[in-house]
């Protein structure tokens, strides 16, 4: 049976679509993970960046694996709702942390967070997989946009550096070029958030987020997170994140102790 927060059309919309609007998820966090993010971007982490180029206004800083050492966030991991709705989503009997991410996009900061899959980026395979994006504060335009139905695409989508727009990996005919959704009529889901709403979306489902022309900001904090069948890949060069020195081996489940298992059936 789904938790008391996912329904059962929760789970229909995101295995079909890949993506589906949580509201209220991290309701009870918002004040934790805000004052999370505050000390996350007054600490950053060794991948923080800042994803605009000299000229571009505003400031998109974002940065990721952070979680175990910002008490914020090992509490909003350990004891939101967040898991088990997770494994509802996925059908999954176990859930394991993968990373948390946060992005911030300050007032002006016109430049849209590009269209990408996350999973090409992942040394992870599989199809239990959950990102859950949550903003911080109220979204009505730098909201993030999800192409209903990308996560069966027959191949991924080629993964690109955000900053120099150049191929991940090198040239490989693995992956499709990154197409343009709004051109190409896909069908996008966007929507108004509410600090503490969350979308979740599958791995492989194509994304991307509007600047932030308001004069409000607009924090975001995600977890990914993984199901049953999520299963270490190699890929033709170093993933985002990296996780140097892990020892995994390809076909192995993640090891415990760096991604540990943070809810059982």
């Amino acid at each position: 049976m789904p938790s008391s927060l996912i329904t059962q059309d929760h789970i229909d919309t995101y295995q079909r679509e890949g993506v589906v609007l949580i509201k209220g998820l991290f309701k009870n966090h918002v004040d934790l993970i805000r004052a999370g993010i505050e000390r996350n971007m007054a600490e950053p982490g060794e991948y923080a960046a800042e994803n605009l180029k000299e000229g571009e206004g505003g400031r998109f800083f974002d940065d990721y694996c952070n979680w175990q050492r910002i008490p914020e966030f090992v509490e909003v991991v350990n004891n939101s709702p967040a898991a088990e709705a997770a494994a509802d989503l996925m059908q999954s009997q176990t859930v394991q942390m993968f990373h948390d991410h946060v992005l911030v996009k300050e007032p002006g900061t016109s430049k849209a967070t590009p269209w990408h899959q996350d999973g090409p980026y992942y040394f992870v395979e599989g199809q239990q997989t959950v990102s859950f994006w949550s903003p911080m504060d109220a979204v009505t335009g730098a909201t993030l946009r999800c192409v209903a139905g990308s996560h069966l695409w027959e191949k991924p989508v080629l993964p690109i550096r955000w900053l120099s727009e150049q191929n991940f990996y090198g040239d490989s005919d693995e992956y499709m070029p990154i197409p343009d959704p709004d051109a190409e009529g896909m069908p996008i889901r966007e929507w108004e958030m509410e600090p503490g709403d969350a979308v979740a979306f599958n791995y492989y489902t194509l994304h991307g987020a509007r600047g932030n022309t308001t004069e409000q900001r607009r924090r975001a904090f995600s977890l990914r997170l993984l199901g049953d069948d999520a299963r270490y890949i190699e890929r033709p060069g170093r993933t985002s994140p990296p996780f140097p020195g892990h020892d995994m081996k390809p076909g192995q489940i993640l090891r415990e102790d760096w991604f540990p298992i943070i809810y059982k059936r």
